[in-house]
């Protein structure tokens, strides 16, 4: 394999995802920002939040009067100067979870209209932001219900903001007069603000019909009280809110494409929408690098999005990481070309890789070394299978979500 290919690929991933780190995208949001003259509020959510508020801190210091910084186990990295730090449940909310956001409640309470609320918000945050109407138990019960029964994350929003005290827009009530400054590190495809972390600082645009027909379509049964607060209409019109979108899948693959110019590469970008199953979007891929791959130039292609896994085994894995492997089997024997898929955040499904890359030597080499890919796939076990190939990219933790990141590099 070409070790040139290999270390372009981690050049490309690496900047892309520097690129995409809460610190730039908070300080970009924060140049221009109106942050009132009087208390200035800070709360953060999602699983970039600490990295969001430290990037806040290091920006304004002694502006900020107080806050609450809400983020994933194991995600937080210190103390930051007048804010609570708390740690939570993803993706289940828990005890933690509710406890951090009735804090986050009672700091944004008796604001005036002089103060702001700088509200950070980024990926997980319908889990760690959380202060359910009904009890826990009931929450899980609708939660699972939702799984089940195959409801799209449309609908299950539509449900989940009215059993919330803090969603569809709720949050952006509660500070009220209090104007609210809101920055979005997106991990949604398309970007739209009442959908990431259930949109806390948004007029939902869901109303209770449309909460009801989700009951009815899917033969849901709620209690008698989850009835009665879907039938409550959420905030459809804020008067108090600035949002700003500072770092999405988009800022991804065009700083991908910028590295890989400057590497020599002449760079497209497919889409930045990539929404499929994970093992389909390999074949997609690996279709192009066939058609491209004898044309003589040095080329690169990008596909920003997230994809879907098909549970059919046991194995151990991600979607990136079956999106390599699954590429592999279509540019075997292909020798000028690398494919590589990575998360954002370092952590690609349950594993601690952040995807994985293939070139046209692997399907061969995991062929002696006993690994048939398509039954690895249906085991979904591309872990292993990667691992034994020297084909895991690990990154660790990256403190930021924006979706995932694909790539052809043709040599």
């Amino acid at each position: 394999m070409n070790e040139k290919m290999i270390s372009d690929a981690m050049q490309m991933v690496s900047y892309a995802i520097t690129q995409a780190l809460p610190d730039a995208a908070v300080q970009r949001a924060l140049e221009d920002a109106d942050l009132g003259c009087g208390k200035l509020v800070l709360v953060a959510a999602g699983k970039a939040a600490w990295q969001m508020a430290s990037a806040a801190c290091q920006v304004l210091g002694d502006r900020i009067h107080s806050g609450v910084v809400v983020t994933k186990y194991d995600h937080a990295q210190g103390e930051l100067p007048r804010l609570e730090i708390y740690e939570a449940g993803h993706p289940v909310p828990d005890e933690n979870s509710f406890a951090a956001t009735r804090c986050a409640m009672e700091a944004v309470s008796g604001l005036t209209e002089q103060d702001c609320v700088l509200f950070l918000l980024s990926g997980g945050g319908s889990a760690l932001f959380e202060s359910p109407l009904v009890s826990g138990g009931e929450l899980a019960d609708i939660t699972q219900q939702l799984l089940a029964c195959g409801a799209d994350i449309v609908e299950m929003n539509t449900i989940r903001k009215r059993v919330s005290a803090v969603k569809g827009g709720r949050f952006a009530q509660l500070c009220a007069p209090a104007k609210v400054f809101s920055i979005v590190l997106s991990d949604i495809l398309g970007d739209p603000l009442d959908m990431i972390a259930s949109g806390p600082a948004c007029a939902d645009s869901s109303t209770c019909e449309q909460a009801l027909a989700v009951v009815e379509k899917y033969g849901l049964i709620f209690s008698e009280h989850t009835m009665e607060l879907l039938k409550q209409e959420t905030p459809k019109e804020l008067t108090n809110v600035e949002n700003r979108i500072t770092g999405s899948v988009r800022q991804l693959c065009s700083a991908a494409s910028d590295m890989a110019e400057q590497l020599g590469y002449m760079p497209l970008v497919l889409t930045s929408t990539l929404n499929c199953n994970a093992a389909d979007a390999g074949s997609f891929l690996a279709a192009i690098a066939r058609e491209y791959s004898g044309s003589g130039q040095k080329m690169a292609f990008f596909a920003g999005g997230e994809t879907t896994v098909r549970l059919t085994g046991k194995g151990k894995g991600g979607r990136n990481q079956e999106i390599a492997l699954s590429a592999a089997r279509g540019i075997s024997g292909l020798e000028n070309v690398l494919i590589f898929s990575v998360g954002s955040d370092g952590t690609d499904g349950p594993t601690d890789a952040a995807g994985g890359w293939c070139s046209g030597q692997t399907a061969a080499d995991l062929w002696e070394k006993g690994y048939n890919i398509a039954d690895v796939l249906a085991q979904n076990d591309a872990y292993h299978a990667l691992e034994a190939c020297d084909g895991l990219i690990m990154t660790g933790p990256t403190g930021t979500n924006v979706n995932d990141l694909s790539a052809i590099l043709i040599g």
